[in-house]
């Protein structure tokens, strides 16, 4: 018999205070509740109930047993009405962590659609430069660029975006043109003040083989968006993704710096806390995303 069953139907006869109440509370025979109830016990080797003609009472060990049971019980039923809202319309308030740079630029515009779409849905977008932690920040979801680090998180791959190091064309006119990763030795440099690597640049030379660049520069900070401005501006070459630079590229304000070396490409992540079940607001969320960048089309990231 099926174990939970037993238990529910124990548990019922010890709340109801009888076999008949019971059976008429699960909406079954008297005697389908006493056949579970005994082959419970049986499957135990213990007796959980002291039955006289007049009333039932639980023993100890019974009493016991019905304080577990009924916690198993609950988290059944808790693990049934999880699955249930799984598959539920997507509603609630959506929590997403962002870098400030993407959000503005990417995410912004295209929330609109998404809160037509399921009205249901609010969303609460927190632009920020630094790595969260989802859970205890309680944060539903991230958007990631480059490289994940290990973790338990979920990531759904949305779209890639290309690396390259650009200049405005008055900076190189100004200053030379380098035409090899050496040269930027006695160049500028534009550089992310948050990452970890600091002043470091990885590049990919044509070779293949992996380079680093630490060059000082006279202007650093934590937002790619102000490093693309100072790169217009003519403060030196910045090396920053094509979700930042690509409409910049398109109307001349900045070229590609080394045309020459291999094009660095790096993944752009829906994150999301593990699990069995996603949040339908999440899922919702990372399937509208996943249909926007197929849309633009990876010319555009």
């Amino acid at each position: 018999m099926d174990r939970l069953t037993e238990m529910e139907a124990f548990a019922t006869v010890v709340d109801q205070g009888g076999f008949t109440d019971a059976a008429r509370k699960m909406g079954i025979s008297k005697s389908a509740i006493s056949k579970h109830v005994s082959s419970l016990e049986a499957r135990l080797g213990a007796r959980l109930l002291n039955r006289t003609t007049r009333r039932v009472s639980p023993t100890e060990i019974g009493l016991a047993y019905y304080d577990r049971a009924l916690r198993v019980l609950n988290d059944a039923g808790e693990a049934d009405a999880l699955v249930s809202s799984m598959q539920s319309d997507p509603s609630g308030l959506l929590r997403i962590s962002v870098a400030t740079d993407f959000g503005v630029n990417h995410l912004s515009p295209v929330l609109g659609e998404f809160l037509e779409e399921y009205p249901d849905i609010s969303v609460n977008m927190v632009l920020d430069n630094r790595f969260v932690e989802l859970i205890s920040e309680g944060f539903d979801m991230a958007i990631r660029v480059g490289d994940l680090e290990d973790s338990s998180m979920r990531a759904r791959k949305l779209t890639d975006t290309t690396k390259r190091m650009v200049a405005s064309p008055d900076y190189l006119n100004k200053n030379g043109r380098p035409s090899k990763i050496d040269d930027l030795n006695g160049h500028k440099l534009l550089h992310y003040s948050n990452q970890s690597n600091g002043s470091v640049w990885k590049i990919t030379a044509p070779s293949g083989e992996k380079r680093q660049i630490r060059t000082a520069g006279g202007f650093s900070v934590n937002d790619g968006q102000s490093l693309l401005n100072a790169a217009i501006s003519g403060l030196g070459i910045a090396y920053l993704p094509s979700f930042l630079y690509a409409k910049s590229m398109k109307l001349g304000q900045i070229v590609d710096v080394i045309p020459d070396l291999p094009v660095e490409t790096h993944g752009i992540y829906a994150v999301y806390p593990p699990g069995r079940f996603t949040q339908p607001k999440v899922r919702a969320f990372v399937d509208f995303l996943a249909r926007v960048f197929a849309n633009k089309g990876p010319a555009n990231w």
